[in-house]
C-alpha cells in the first residue's frame, strides 16, 4: 500500500514497520488515531520475518530472530492477534567429552530426568541443587519484573522493593554475574550453560564491570515471568503478519518502499520527509514514533549520533535431510536439537573466545548454539519435506564482534563458519555436511550472516540485535515516564534501543503507544 499523495496530517507517523512499530500502529489505530507507517523495505517485519531462503525449497524459516520469550500475552490479547507459540519440553543439551568418552548434559524432560543428567555428568547431586536454587531465584525476579515492562518505568528503588529479595538484587543488579556463577557452581560446563544467557548478542566477559552481561542475562530469564523461550508457530513472520493485519484492520496505513529521510519538529507538530522510487513526499504528524536505532533517530532529527553500537554474532540457517547422529548415544538427536544445543560453551571456552576476539582475532574455538524449529513446529516445512524427514537448524554464534569482519566480510564469515561447524562436527557421529539438503540448483541449504550483513540488510547499527547495550528495566536520568521519550517533544523511540527494548517483545511499541495516548490528543 502506498501513502496518500501530498502532505497530510496524521495523529502519528511511525518510522519503521518492524514488530515494535506494528504494535504501536495497532494500538493507536484501535484507539481511533490516524496512523501512517513508513517502511523502507518492500515488506514489513524487520528482523522478525519468515522467508524461504533456499531456491526452490518449501521451507519457511525465521530468518533472523527466531524464539519468543519477552512478548507479553497482554499484547496478544489486546490486539486480538492470531498467533500461537509452543513451549519446548527440552531446555538444552550440551555435549562434552569427559575422561575420553562423549557425554553431555540434557536439561528438561522433567525434574527427575534433569537431576539424573546432572548426576551422570558431575558425579553428585550438588550441581543440580545449586541449579535449582539459582533458577528459583531468577524465577522470583522474573515474576516481579516482567509485569512492570508494560507499565510506566519504576524507579530503581521501586523495582528493588517489587523484587523484595536482597540476595537476588545483589546477584543480578550489583555484582558481575561471573561472581555468582563461580560461587554457586563448580563444574565448568554447568557454569558455561548458565553464562550463555548473558552473552546472546552481547560482547562481554563474565566479570565486565559495566554489568552489560547482567542486563542481557536479566532479559533472558524474565520473559513471561518464567524465562521460557518459546517457538512461534508458523515462524516469526506469523507474528509480524498478524500485527500488520491488526494494524490495517484498525485503519492504519502501511506504506512499504517508503524510506524516512528526515524528521523536522517544532515541539508541537512534526514533518517526516520520505523517499520512494518516484521521489520525495512529506507526512505531517502530531507524534512521530521511530522504530529504528538511537543512531538512526539522531540522523533523522539532525542530532549528534551516539557511538556506533557493535553486534557480535554469527547467524546461520540450515535445512537438513535428517538430523545428524550424535557421538553421545545416550541422547536422541530429536531431543538434543529440540532445545538449545550448546557448542564450545564451557565457562573456560567462553572466556578464551572473548579474550581472543578482544585481541582482534577470531576465536580458535568459536562458541555457538543451535536449535531445530521444525521438531517443535513442523508447519514451517512443506508437506513433502516433512514427509521425507527434513529438519531445520538455526545456529547463533557468540563472541564475534563486527570489528573482526571489517577487513574482508565475506572471507572472515566463511572462515568463521567453517571453524564453527567443525566444533559441531566434533560432537557428531557423522559430518553435518552429509546431512545438509540441497536447493533447486544443487547448492547446500545453508546461509550465514555476519554483523555487517545484518547492518546492511536490516539497518542494525554494527549488526547489534539490540541496537545498543540493553538497559536496566527501571528509570534512570533522562529516561522519561515510559522509557521511549526523546529530547524532542512528540518524537518517541519505539525500537529495540528504547529502555526495556531488545528481543521480540513489542514492549517499546506498546509503551510508545501508551505515551501518545496519555498525551490525550485526539
Amino acid at each position: 500500500m502506498t501513502a496518500p499523495e501530498g502532505t497530510r496530517t496524521y495523529d502519528a507517523v511511525i518510522v519503521g514497520g518492524g514488530h515494535n512499530g506494528l504494535v504501536a500502529a495497532a494500538y493507536l489505530a484501535r484507539a481511533g488515531r490516524s496512523v501512517l507507517v513508513l517502511e523502507r523495505l518492500d515488506h514489513t517485519g524487520g528482523a522478525a520475518v519468515s522467508t524461504r531462503p533456499f531456491t526452490g525449497v518449501d521451507a519457511r524459516l525465521s530468518r533472523y530472530s527466531y524464539l519468543v520469550s519477552l512478548l507479553p500475552r497482554k499484547i496478544v490479547r489486546d490486539l486480538g492477534l492470531d498467533f500461537r507459540r509452543i513451549t519446548r519440553t527440552i531446555s538444552s543439551y550440551t555435549p562434552v567429552e569427559r575422561d575420553g568418552r562423549p557425554t553431555g548434559l540434557l536439561v528438561g524432560g522433567g525434574g527427575q530426568r534433569t537431576r539424573e543428567a546432572f548426576a551422570r555428568l558431575t558425579g553428585s547431586g550438588s550441581e543440580y541443587r545449586a541449579w535449582q536454587r539459582f533458577y528459583d531465584m531468577t524465577g522470583r525476579v522474573a515474576r516481579g519484573v516482567f509485569p512492570t515492562l508494560t507499565e510506566p518505568l519504576p524507579t530503581r528503588g521501586e523495582l528493588r522493593r517489587t523484587i523484595d529479595d536482597e540476595e537476588a538484587w545483589r546477584t543480578l543488579f550489583e555484582e558481575p554475574l561471573g561472581v555468582a556463577v563461580e560461587e554457586r557452581f563448580a563444574d565448568d560446563l554447568v557454569r558455561g550453560v548458565v553464562l550463555t544467557d548473558a552473552l546472546i548478542g552481547t560482547f562481554a566477559d563474565a566479570h565486565d564491570p559495566s554489568l552489560k552481561q547482567n542486563r542481557c542475562f536479566l532479559y533472558h530469564v524474565v520473559g513471561g515471568g518464567t524465562g521460557a523461550w518459546d517457538v512461534p508457530v508458523g515462524g516469526m513472520g506469523a507474528l509480524t503478519d498478524a500485527l500488520a493485519d491488526a494494524a490495517r484492520a484498525a485503519g492504519a496505513v502501511i506504506a512499504t518502499g517508503h524510506e524516512a529521510v528526515r524528521v523536522d519538529t517544532d515541539g508541537r507538530t512534526a514533518e517526516v520527509t520520505h523517499r520512494t522510487a518516484d521521489g520525495e513526499g512529506v507526512a505531517a504528524a502530531r507524534h512521530v514514533l521511530v522504530n529504528a536505532s538511537p543512531r538512526e533517530l539522531a540522523r533523522l532529527t539532525g542530532d549528534t549520533p551516539p557511538p556506533r553500537a557493535e553486534g557480535a554474532q554469527l547467524k546461520v540457517n540450515m535445512l537438513l535431510k535428517r538430523l545428524p547422529r550424535l557421538r553421545d548415544t545416550s541422547v536422541d538427536p530429536r531431543e538434543a536439537f529440540a532445545g538449545t544445543f550448546h557448542i564450545a560453551e564451557g565457562y573456560g571456552q567462553l572466556a578464551a573466545a572473548h579474550a581472543q576476539a578482544t585481541a582482534g582475532e577470531l576465536p580458535a574455538v568459536p562458541p555457538s548454539e543451535i536449535y531445530c524449529h521444525s521438531l517443535t513446529d513442523p508447519t514451517i516445512l512443506g508437506p513433502d519435506l516433512a514427509a521425507r524427514g527434513h529438519q531445520t537448524l538455526t545456529l547463533f554464534g557468540l563472541h564475534t564482534p563486527a570489528r573482526l569482519f571489517e577487513r574482508d566480510n565475506d572471507a572472515v564469515r566463511e572462515e568463521l563458519l567453517k571453524s564453527t561447524l567443525a566444533q559441531l562436527d566434533a560432537h557428531l557421529a557423522e559430518p553435518l555436511a552429509d546431512c545438509l539438503a540441497t536447493d533447486a540448483d544443487g547448492r547446500p541449504c545453508l546461509e550465514a550472516r555476519s554483523p555487517l550483513d545484518l547492518e546492511r540488510d536490516l539497518g542494525l547499527p554494527g549488526g547489534n540485535i539490540f541496537h545498543r547495550d540493553l538497559s536496566w528495566p527501571h528509570a534512570q536520568e533522562g529516561t522519561g515516564r515510559w522509557g521511549v521519550e526523546t529530547r524532542h517533544a512528540g518524537v518517541l523511540l519505539c525500537g529495540a534501543g528504547a529502555v526495556r527494548g531488545g528481543g521480540v517483545s513489542g514492549v517499546p511499541g506498546h509503551n510508545a503507544a501508551m505515551a501518545v495516548l496519555e498525551a490525550g490528543e485526539a
